[in-house]
């Protein structure tokens, strides 16, 4: 067997989001926020604002770099660095005492579940029904075979035999009670395609609930959500990255708009080579293998961050022609196809959404 070639990135692995941001905190006793750690983990620094520039910082969390950049209030990248380590800790699946790790181990019992888990769940759920087969957070029952640090391919006998425990349907919450079961007990929630949008939908609700804070980016890995407005009144500036580029540097456009977010998901993320065959870490639900598309990567504007982030993994299982049709059918979204033959498309309203400059 070959040697796998990986293509570099981060360790650990991790998951993430919640509605109930007060409790988070208040569990939450003593983590520090701040600019950008030299080494992974989940403590930060927070780099104070004194000469009325932005406030910054950063934490490890959900297998990123989470950075702040907040107009207004030096206070805040601390609270939102604390919240996504909370955030981290409870919903991360690769964490036997997280929330999601005690119903994936459950054995098809019901777990008493936090409020913030209970909820992302909820709407978790409401996309793996919209989306017919496309996006399913059971999906932890074929991506647990896989390792894209390694470099692990997992045989096609175990992928047979994990995928009829990849349905939706299997996840049962009874909001009533706070608990969670599987009804199928080898069935595992995998929450990877819609965390980071609902965490970062969170934060900026704790800013607008918590702080003084005017406007803001948050950056949760290929997530981008914007806070308030921009000082001067100019519109927020994203870009958006080169699939192509090993190194991350180039970008394709700028993307410019008023608020909401910016989620972006490509097949440079996570990949390996083995024997000659390259593999990425967006798995089709249908057959738990790298997903077959025309997209080497998407982007796609919402106000919701949450629902970005669901469509931008739905999309790319879609391919550019589905995936421009269902942005068209959601309200006040959009997106932007970089295609693996070097060619681009967008949904209808991408360029009146996002001002989109190449």
């Amino acid at each position: 067997m070959a040697t796998p070639i990986r293509t570099p990135q981060l360790t650990r692995r991790s998951l993430v989001r919640a509605t109930a941001l007060g409790g988070c905190l208040a569990a939450l006793g003593g983590c520090a926020a701040g600019t950008r750690p030299s080494s992974a983990g989940s403590h930060s620094q927070s780099k104070r604002d004194t000469q009325g520039q932005p406030s910054t910082g950063s934490v490890f969390a959900f297998d990123t770099y989470c950075t702040f950049t907040v107009y207004g209030d030096a206070t805040a990248p601390a609270k939102l660095a604390q919240a996504c380590t909370c955030f981290d800790r409870l919903f991360n699946m690769y964490d036997s005492s997280s929330d999601i790790a005690r119903i994936n181990a459950a054995q098809g019992e019901p777990v008493a579940a936090d409020p913030a888990t209970i909820d992302l769940l909820e709407q978790a759920l409401a996309f793996c029904q919209a989306a017919q087969g496309l996006f399913d957070i059971t999906i932890g029952a074929v991506s647990t075979l896989w390792d894209f640090t390694e470099g692990i391919r997992p045989s096609d006998a175990d992928l047979a035999d994990a995928l009829p425990h990849v349905n939706w349907r299997f996840v049962e919450l009874d909001a009533s009670q706070g608990t969670v079961r599987l009804s199928d007990p080898e069935a595992k929630i995998d929450l990877g395609g819609i965390a980071k949008g609902y965490v970062a939908d969170q934060l900026c609700e704790l800013l607008e609930r918590e702080t003084q804070a005017s406007g803001a980016v948050l950056s949760l890995g290929g997530n981008i959500a914007f806070f308030g407005s921009k000082p001067g009144g100019a519109p927020w500036e994203a870009g958006i990255r080169d699939p192509n580029d090993p190194h991350g540097s180039t970008v394709v456009g700028t993307a410019r708009v008023a608020g909401g977010s910016l989620v972006t998901s490509g097949l440079y993320e996570r990949t390996f080579e083995l024997d000659g065959k390259k593999y990425w870490h967006i798995l089709d639900p249908r057959t738990g293998m790298p997903v077959q598309t025309d997209v080497a990567s998407d982007t796609v504007f919402c106000p919701s961050s949450t629902t970005a982030d669901a469509l931008s993994t739905t999309l790319f299982v879609a391919g550019s022609r589905e995936g421009a049709a269902i942005a068209n059918a959601h309200e006040g979204t959009a997106a932007y196809f970089i295609l693996q033959n070097g060619g681009t498309a967008e949904s209808a309203r991408w360029q009146n959404l996002t001002d989109f400059r190449a």
